[in-house]
């Protein structure tokens, strides 16, 4: 079965596609099928161009559309044409983007040639990201770089990280068990609490990252509780003179991503040792992961002007030692640490 959209994943994230790549073919059409998905809803989202009650609508609509075909019924090809122009025009459009909602019709027909359960697995999915859309919009709908909005305190951060990433966690384990190894001895609950972990990690080390351009779109991830702890308010943070204060909270969580990273290094390590290419496509991104917490302790985030970032030949690297060192447990294993520490002249 072939992966849809194979030219528009290249195009979408040539990162991720690297990942697909290497994806064994049993679960390749449904990994990247619903990565597509996945795009086309942020998309939706991050429109700014459109006021956020219309995205909130077509995100619905997209996300009725998607229920139905995983029901086995056909559903009325949603008209995202209005979106798709503003993709194009706005000055972080693309005409990847654009042609991504053009293209919602046929994301939708692939997912309808999926069997009933893989269609389901990606419907459930699906819905958990489209709710953490939906609320992103609710909160932030009006925020500006004037007027931050903030998160309240840490569980509406562990919900928002669960529906944009530890989801994935979920959905990632049950179709690598339903169709690569059903039959394996593994502790299916410590499994899948890693996989929930792993994607909670990943996109924490996002925000953390990601920070200043964040607030200066009104968005600010940190809890305004835990800002208030350290004396700091929300727009506080537009200053890069104001980390040497914002640092100890800052460094926490860092912390907290490290550890939830090595409970996904830990899952990579719990699958079966004959599933080579989903052990790398695990590994990957806990490697970049943390490489990048490596070096956003020592960063001045709050200074917009220097994003942190592990370059394409760095992850080029990183992928060829992870198969150098598959089949040596304490070499596998080294490299993680050399991650965390990114120390000059190492493996990555």
């Amino acid at each position: 079965m072939s992966t849809p959209g194979t030219n528009l994943l290249r195009q979408v994230s040539r990162s991720f596609y690297l990942t697909l790549r290497v994806l064994p073919g049993e679960i390749r059409p449904q990994v990247g099928l619903a990565y597509l998905l996945a795009r086309a809803t942020d998309t939706i989202a991050d429109t700014s161009l459109i006021s956020a009650e219309k995205r909130r609508a077509a995100l619905r609509e997209m996300r009725a559309a998607i229920q139905t075909v995983a029901e086995g019924r056909s559903p009325q090809a949603p008209d995202f044409g209005e979106l798709a122009a503003a993709r194009e025009s706005g000055s972080r459009g693309t005409t990847t983007e654009r042609r991504l909602l053009e293209n919602a019709g046929q994301l939708l027909d692939s997912l309808g040639a999926l069997t009933a359960e893989d269609r389901r697995r990606i419907s459930v999915l699906l819905e958990i990201i489209t709710r953490g859309q939906l609320t992103d919009l609710a909160r932030f709908g009006r925020a500006c770089r004037e007027q931050i909005v903030a998160l309240d305190a840490d569980d509406e951060l562990e919900e928002y990280t669960y529906c944009v990433a530890g989801c994935v966690g979920e959905f990632w384990t049950g179709i690598c068990r339903a169709h690569l190894f059903p039959k394996a001895d593994l502790d299916d609950t410590l499994l899948l609490s890693n996989g929930i972990r792993f994607g909670k990690g990943l996109q924490l080390v996002n925000i953390l990252r990601d920070l200043p351009e964040d607030l200066r779109q009104g968005r600010c991830y940190v809890p305004r509780a835990r800002l208030a702890a350290h004396g700091l308010e929300p727009a506080v943070l537009l200053d890069a003179g104001s980390m040497g204060r914002f640092r100890p909270l800052y460094a926490a969580y860092l912390k907290q991503a490290e550890e939830l990273l090595a409970a996904g290094w830990a899952y990579a390590n719990a699958l079966p040792r004959s599933q080579l290419r989903i052990r790398l496509a695990c590994a990957w991104p806990a490697l970049i992961g943390m490489k990048t917490l490596a070096r956003l302790r020592t960063a001045n985030v709050l200074d917009s002007s220097r994003r942190v970032k592990v370059s394409r030949g760095e992850v080029r690297s990183l992928m060829l030692n992870s198969l150098l060192c598959c089949s040596s447990p304490r070499a596998w294993n080294r490299l993680f640490e050399q991650a965390g520490r990114d120390e000059p002249g190492a493996p990555l």
